[in-house]
């Protein structure tokens, strides 16, 4: 099976990531935050009950309607993931889809399962089931500060640039993402091979040559 190496990798992703969740959850409180290397990288415990990077889909039903997205475009991703490896597509392509279709079955588990399994599925959800809230625990503050008090408005307070709290099943998506972008190049390049120019006539097709020599001329009236 040409897939089976990508699959492979996809499953790797799924048991770090849900690894890294367990860990989390099971000695970590809520909201609890850790100096893993200095203030720059941090393990910061979040529940996401929306989509990647803490952005959320307010409706009533956008949680069920992710959740269901989410398990279609895992199936999709993952049968189109076996076709492009069917049809010998660039290995670096194939590597990405498998770090994109891990990641996407981490979060799947979680918006699935964790709300019974865990519990942790939002106090107003009509059923634990397919509400769970994706665990996000990486957290990477790239620029922090206090506004000085003389600043009008925001003086005092704090500031912190955009930084969201994801998780390995993020990563994962992100990195393949990213990489498919940069690399679209390489990865879908197709080349053409030189050709013979009279390879574009079919043999049956090309007129004979007359050789002009006496003895192929034709006899005179």
């Amino acid at each position: 099976m040409k897939a089976q190496k990508y699959f492979l990798l996809a499953f790797v992703v799924i048991v770090i990531d849900q690894t890294s969740k367990m860990l989390v959850f099971n000695n970590m409180e809520l909201h609890e935050e850790i100096n893993v290397i200095g203030d720059w990288f941090r393990l910061h415990y979040l529940l996401n009950p929306g989509m990647a990077f803490g952005i959320r889909w307010e409706n009533e039903f956008g949680k069920l309607a992710l959740t269901i997205f989410r398990i279609g475009a895992m199936f999709g991703i993952g049968y189109y993931l076996w076709k492009m490896a069917a049809r010998n597509a660039h290995p670096g392509f194939l590597w990405c889809m498998g770090l994109i279709l891990g990641g996407a079955v981490g979060n799947v588990i979680d918006s699935t399962f964790f709300g019974v399994l865990l519990n942790n599925a939002p106090a107003d959800a009509p059923t634990p089931w397919f509400h769970g809230q994706v665990i996000d625990m990486l957290f990477f503050p790239l620029f922090e500060f206090f506004w000085p008090e003389w600043v009008p408005f925001v003086g005092g307070q704090h500031f912190l640039f955009f930084s969201p709290v994801f998780n390995i099943a993020d990563s994962s998506i992100f990195i393949g993402v990213v990489t498919i972008l940069i690399m679209q190049k390489r990865f879908f390049k197709h080349s053409e091979d030189a050709k013979d120019p009279a390879d574009a006539f079919p043999a049956e097709k090309q007129q004979p040559v007359l050789n002009n020599s006496p003895e192929n001329q034709p006899p005179a009236v």
